[in-house]
């Protein structure tokens, strides 16, 4: 699961399914940077089979690069889609949260409140690389790669379940950076282990990133 590279998004908006919200010039930068880190590996033996991509411009312009460097066709992916949040559009969020008619909206930060629900989240990702990661093997055998060009809090959520660990968090210590790759190794009993790359480690310097964007 790929994580898309950085949006232009200078008003700083929680951009969440808003529509028209592409890459900056540094996030094309990222996912070429991406794309190769995948064409190096199938040089090496590791192709991917296929691609997926939540339906998001910003995805969508994330797996182009890497669609043009393997030789594959994008599908879309509506199950990988952001999380719902009651504050998308909203730049400034933490000064609307000082606003009593938002705080009904942080009763329960363990669902959250806010947004999709955290399950729902991880059932609708795990769902999706299941259909995926089936029709990979059927079509290429034990060993098939998928790659999904996604969003943080999904991917986030998914590794948390993943690893067995609480799905309520602090956004701030989110291990899933612009353009990283986070891996579900998927046997015949599920997800049996997890890995976290960061192709793009150099570039997130200079990168603007809000969470859950």
């Amino acid at each position: 699961m790929v994580r898309h590279g950085e949006v232009e998004n200078p008003e700083k908006v929680l951009y969440g399914r808003l529509p028209g919200y592409g890459l900056s010039a540094l996030g094309r930068r990222m996912a070429d940077g991406v794309a190769e880190h995948f064409g190096r590996r199938a040089d090496a033996g590791r192709p991917v089979h296929l691609l997926a991509a939540s339906p998001l411009l910003r995805a969508q312009q994330t797996a182009a690069p890497i669609a043009e460097r393997l030789d594959l066709e994008i599908v879309g992916e509506d199950r990988v889609l952001e999380a719902e949040n009651a504050f998308e559009g909203l730049s400034n969020v933490r000064r609307h949260l000082r606003s009593p008619r938002r705080w009904p909206l942080l009763v329960n930060p363990l669902r959250p409140s806010w947004g999709e629900p955290y399950t729902q989240q991880v059932s609708r990702v795990l769902a999706a690389v299941k259909d995926l990661s089936d029709q990979a093997v059927a079509e290429h055998g034990d060993g098939a790669e998928v790659v999904v060009v996604s969003h943080q809090l999904p991917i986030w959520v998914t590794r948390l379940w993943a690893e067995d660990r609480r799905l309520w968090h602090d956004p701030r210590s989110r291990e899933c950076s612009l353009t990283s790759i986070t891996s579900l190794h998927v046997g015949p009993d599920g997800v049996e282990a997890v890995s976290y790359e960061e192709p793009n480690r150099e570039l997130l310097k200079d990168a603007t990133a809000l969470p859950g964007a």
